[in-house]
């Protein structure tokens, strides 16, 4: 009885041992398959995301085939074109980019499961721009209707004491920049809606001048997104009169300004270019809505 008792222990042993090998190479098996799954779904959505940004840049052109052409350019750079699905766009809203790819299995092939539809999605849109970095020092009332494209002659003020549509702007803020300075390279700080800003004083004629002559030299091309010429320059309301002069003004948002030459410097003008466009900055609902528009991932 007792060799017949070790026996039948060696046997269940045995068994044990083959079922817990079992156990072992089918869960390695589904780690296996599943980091698979898992790296292919973590980069497939950084495919996703970086073709929605990308061409969410885009959404204020008036053809969908360039937000297209972009969102495809991106995802072929990443290799996966052949994932992609499809680009859905609703200009000046937002953009969606769907991919889909089929991930091989290694051991759920072994039942039958060959491979399984990885999907990622991306959702970019934009939205009005209320607080910003890098705006210049110079402004226009709300009141003011933008015909985009049309060139404008903003008049600029040697008292800064704007009461019409164009007014220029003392930004103070980290690093003490000068009113030219500002103007060349943009505030440093943040400006938002609801920031009471003065008026800037004294003759800036000069100094306005040299800021733009500056600017215009540093790019040619209004299409071009690092364009320093593309100014992002507040929205105002007229907040504080003094004697007839408009000592501070309410920022109320953002737009877009294209230098499209050099200041005269005989009549003191600045001309440009308004435009809708997309660029750094962060949506806020009660900012007025004068074409800059900042972009975000939905989902």
């Amino acid at each position: 009885m007792l060799k017949r008792f070790i026996r039948d222990e060696d046997g269940n042993i045995l068994l044990l041992s083959v079922f817990l090998f079992l156990a072992f190479t089918a869960f390695a098996g589904l780690v296996v398959d599943g980091g698979q799954l898992y790296m292919n779904k973590t980069h497939l959505q950084k495919v996703a995301n970086a073709a929605a940004l990308s061409a969410g840049q885009e959404l204020t052109t008036k053809d969908p085939k360039v937000v297209e052409d972009l969102a495809k350019e991106i995802v072929d750079k990443h290799g996966e074109l052949s994932s992609l699905q499809n680009v859905d766009i609703i200009l000046e809203r937002k953009v969606t980019v769907k991919l889909n790819k089929p991930v091989k299995l290694f051991f759920s092939s072994l039942f039958g499961v060959d491979s399984i539809d990885v999907p990622a999605k991306a959702t970019a849109k934009i939205g009005v721009i209320g607080r910003g970095y890098g705006a210049a020092p110079i402004g226009i009332n709300e009141s003011m209707e933008l015909v985009y494209g049309q060139e404008y002659t903003l008049k600029v003020d040697e008292t800064g004491s704007s009461t019409g549509f164009f007014g220029i702007l003392a930004i103070e803020g980290p690093g003490a920049k000068t009113y030219e300075q500002n103007l060349m390279h943009g505030f440093d700080g943040e400006l938002k809606v609801g920031d009471i800003v003065n008026t800037q004083t004294g003759n800036i004629a000069g100094p306005t001048k040299t800021g733009i002559d500056y600017l215009v030299n540093t790019c040619s091309d209004m299409n071009d997104r690092d364009c320093p010429r593309i100014l992002l320059v507040p929205v105002y309301k007229p907040y504080n009169y003094t004697t007839n002069q408009l000592k501070q003004v309410e920022i109320t948002g953002f737009a877009h300004f294209y230098i499209s030459g050099p200041m005269n410097s005989q009549d003191k003008t600045v001309k440009g270019v308004f435009m809708k466009r997309v660029s750094h900055g962060f949506e806020m609902d009660q900012a007025v809505d004068k074409g800059a528009y900042a972009l975000k991932l939905v989902e």
